[in-house]
Order: C-alpha cells, then structure tokens, then sequence
C-alpha cells in the first residue's frame, strides 16, 4: 500500500505539471474556502499535490523509510484509512491555525507526519538508515528512529507559531504537528491481529 500511495503521489504530480498552475490552485485546500464550506473535497486531494520537485521527493522519501513498516503493524486497509485519516487531521489543524488564510495548502507531509508519530510509538527502538553530512565528509549512519524523529518534531513544534509570521505562505507546521499527534495517540487503534506461531507437540 505504501508504494501505492507513493505512485499516486506521483501520478498527481505528473498531472500538476501538464496542467500547471490553475489546476494545482483548484484542487489545493484554502483555509477560508474550507472554513466557509467551499470546496470541501480539496481536504482529501490536497494530500496527493506537491508544490515542486524538492517537495514532492522529500515526502516520499520519509514515507518509503517509515512507511512499509506501519504498513506490516496495521495491514493494508487499516494502513490506507490511517493515512487518510491522519491526512484530514493535518489539514484540520492547519486551518484551525489560520482559518482566514487565502493561501493554498497542499502536500503529503501531514499524513506522512502521522505515519511517523505511529512509528515512534510502535517501533521506538528500530534504527533509520540516514545520510551524514558533516563539513565535507558524508557517510550512512544508523540513527535511532527515535531520535531522529523527536528532533523533527520538536522543530516542526519550535516552529509552529512561525506560520503566522508568513502571510505569503511557507511551511505548515501546524499541519505537520496535527498530523503527527494523531498518528502517534491512535497507532495502537489501526493494529491489525497478530499472528501466533502455534507450537507442535508429539
């Protein structure tokens, strides 16, 4: 299911780049249109659109290193509505944080953010493969999912109030903690039934 999203993800960009600007506007949330009931499908179709190259590559990315993993706890239906699910309360967030903003919202990095916040509650002791960069050296590491994760939370937190200070535009990190406070507090409610080896007696 994760390389499923991952392809859509893909596709929709695909189609953002034969369409261009008008389209990716349309199919965006806006805060205000949303809070004023306008629009209302764009809080699932935002979740697949992705502003540029960098955007689109950096989620997939995280997705393809925690997601698999979520995907095995859950099964894939749960793992599909859990991510869905956690999308919509990214996107929730967001708005309640600015909802008379103008500017468009889109991306997968709410979603994903729950797919995270599931990770650190279900897998808190397994390592992520990650690139090093310091001054000019760069080498792989294994860092603990915890760790790395903890970090990028507690910066996507440090750094909730600077949205506000954006009128233009910029990160949604109201979107991001939204969403990964809901994957972290609910993970344990999409687990799928555990296998048990039976054991044979002679």
């Amino acid at each position: 299911m994760t390389a499923s999203i991952i392809a859509v993800n893909a596709l929709v960009f695909l189609l953002e780049l034969i369409r261009g600007e008008t389209f990716v506007t349309s199919w965006s949330v806006i805060p205000a249109g949303i809070v004023a009931g306008h629009h209302l499908i764009t809080i699932l179709t935002a979740m697949f659109m992705h502003a540029s190259w960098s955007h689109i590559l950096g989620n997939m990315i995280f997705l393809w290193a925690f997601g698999p993993e979520v995907e095995d706890l859950m099964h894939p239906r749960r793992y599909l509505v859990f991510y869905l699910l956690g999308g919509l309360a990214a996107t929730a967030a967001q708005v309640a944080a600015d909802p008379s903003s103008t500017v468009p919202n889109l991306g997968a990095s709410g979603a994903i953010a729950a797919v995270m916040g599931a990770f650190l509650v279900t897998y808190p002791r397994d390592r992520i493969r990650s690139l090093l960069v310091i001054f000019v050296f760069v080498r792989t590491a294994y860092i603990p999912a915890a760790l790395l994760i903890g970090v990028w939370f507690l910066t996507q937190f440090v750094n909730l109030g600077a949205v506000a200070q954006q009128p233009a535009g910029g990160v949604a990190y109201a979107a991001h903690v939204g969403g990964f406070i809901f994957g972290a507090v609910t993970a344990r409610l999409f687990e799928g039934p555990r296998l048990v080896e039976a054991g044979v007696t002679t």
